[in-house]
């Protein structure tokens, strides 16, 4: 662009901005008025300005980003005829689901002989298996996130896979064996969708890292830790979360000493998906994988607008994917790499989170380390409180869910339609501390509304 079109205007600083619009107000207070502040405490102003930038340098953006898509493993044959079908539809990534163990090879010899993406969730914790695993993938040619995260476990279902000793031998076992630099991965998103803020998101995140970093040391020096993050509707705040997510886990890394990238799978929370007026999920998850696209998630794994309510199906697997799809090759969100560097409203609410998250997580340094006020129960109560604010405002009508607590449809009828148990399910069992438990903000509006039909 030719500078000399502008040299003809003099800049214009963010105090003739400022009193400009102080003129225009016409006597209304400008701070009452026009500046507003976030339930986590993020100051929002009217107007940002050069003047307001503090450019940030965020490590490991990545330059491109991987399509991806869940598959339950009940039948690794199965489960891998799913891969070679989607991989025909577009997807670029898989992220499997196991709760026992499962023969590898049938799952392996019948994949591809192609580089993928192959991210794990499990919930148990079997070293030889996982070892077994790392092994083959790579012998394939895969690349392996085993997602191992035994605080997160915790934190989740109320206990330990076995207990505190022994689960921190097997993941040192699982450091040592697995010849995998992908072993640890942590899970925020069970944060998210219990109502935790996003300044307290990032600080667990932290906190939680830090409990690894501080026990296993020079264990972890190959390894790149991997997220799992929930993607709110708020745009601009969740683009700035996960580059703020970036820039302090490579604070903290280089305490330590240890590799400063990570890296992030995003995808939709379920805080705030609805039963009723079920289509704007779909709105709802397309603005929440363009903040993850534009924040620098490197893998984005979307949510089905029915998944509350619906076995998973074709038709909404289908319309997920193609939210991505149009996304990545209609909407060229696949073409520039970092788009909110640079942006005076990102980089300042980057700054806010990571500046906020970091006092929060030293707060809890203080107070003994995550695991330590874990099973004190003062995390639980924390999220406790903001959830409850949250669902404060949404009962009043401040925080809105349209179709649900605003416009809503009368007409909806969802009593026959329900395939999944969509409400929080209390099941009694014995466990070492009080699970953060998820819920979503539109439960007790619907569970009336189904009475009512």
């Amino acid at each position: 662009m030719d500078n000399a079109l502008f040299s003809e205007f003099n800049p214009v600083t963010a105090k003739a901005f400022k009193q400009k619009i102080q003129y225009d107000l016409a006597g209304a207070d400008y701070n009452e008025t026009l500046l507003w502040s976030s339930p986590e405490g993020i100051h929002i102003k009217p107007f940002y300005h050069r003047e307001d930038l503090n450019s940030l340098s965020i490590p490991g953006h990545p330059t491109s980003w991987s399509i991806a898509e869940e598959i339950y493993i009940k039948k690794p044959e199965t489960a891998a005829l799913k891969v070679l079908e989607l991989l025909s539809k577009g997807v670029e990534a898989f992220q499997f689901k196991a709760d026992h163990k499962f023969n590898i090879d049938q799952l392996l010899e019948n994949l591809p002989q192609q580089n993928l993406n192959l991210y794990f969730i499990f919930s148990f914790l079997d070293v030889s298996f996982f070892t077994a695993l790392s092994e083959k993938t790579q012998d394939k040619g895969f690349t392996c996130f085993l997602n191992i995260d035994i605080i997160g476990n915790l934190a989740a279902n109320g206990n330990w896979f076995s207990d505190l000793k022994q689960d921190r031998y097997q993941l040192k076992e699982l450091l040592l064996n697995a010849k995998n630099d992908k072993v640890v991965g942590i899970d925020s998103s069970v944060y998210h969708n219990a109502g935790a803020t996003i300044v307290q998101e990032l600080a667990y995140i932290l906190a939680q890292t830090n409990e690894y970093f501080n026990h296993y040391g020079d264990l972890l020096q190959s390894q790149r830790f991997t997220f799992r993050v929930a993607i709110g509707s708020n745009y601009f705040f969740e683009i700035a979360k996960i580059r703020a997510l970036r820039l302090l886990y490579a604070t903290l890394a280089s305490e330590y000493g240890l590799p400063e990238t990570c890296h992030i799978i995003a995808k939709p929370a379920l805080r705030n998906k609805v039963l009723y007026d079920y289509n704007t999920n779909m709105l709802r998850t397309t603005t929440e994988c363009m903040s993850a696209v534009l924040g620098g998630a490197d893998s984005i794994c979307n949510l089905a607008y029915d998944a509350i309510y619906h076995k998973t199906n074709d038709f909404g697997q289908r319309i997920a994917r193609n939210q991505l799809l149009l996304l990545k090759h209609e909407s060229y969100f696949d073409l520039v790499s970092n788009p909110a560097d640079g942006t005076y409203y990102i980089e300042n609410l980057t700054q806010q989170f990571a500046e906020q998250a970091l006092s929060l997580f030293k707060d809890i340094e203080a107070g003994g380390g995550f695991v330590t006020q874990l099973i004190e129960g003062k995390i639980q109560k924390k999220i406790k409180t903001s959830a409850a604010k949250e669902q404060e405002a949404f009962d009043k009508g401040e925080k809105l869910l349209v179709g649900t607590n605003t416009y809503q449809n009368p007409d909806d009828r969802m009593k026959h339609d329900l395939d999944l148990y969509p409400f929080l399910k209390m099941n009694p069992r014995k466990t070492l501390i009080e699970p953060v438990i998820t819920k979503r903000l539109a439960e007790e509006v619907e569970q009336k509304r189904l009475k009512d039909e």
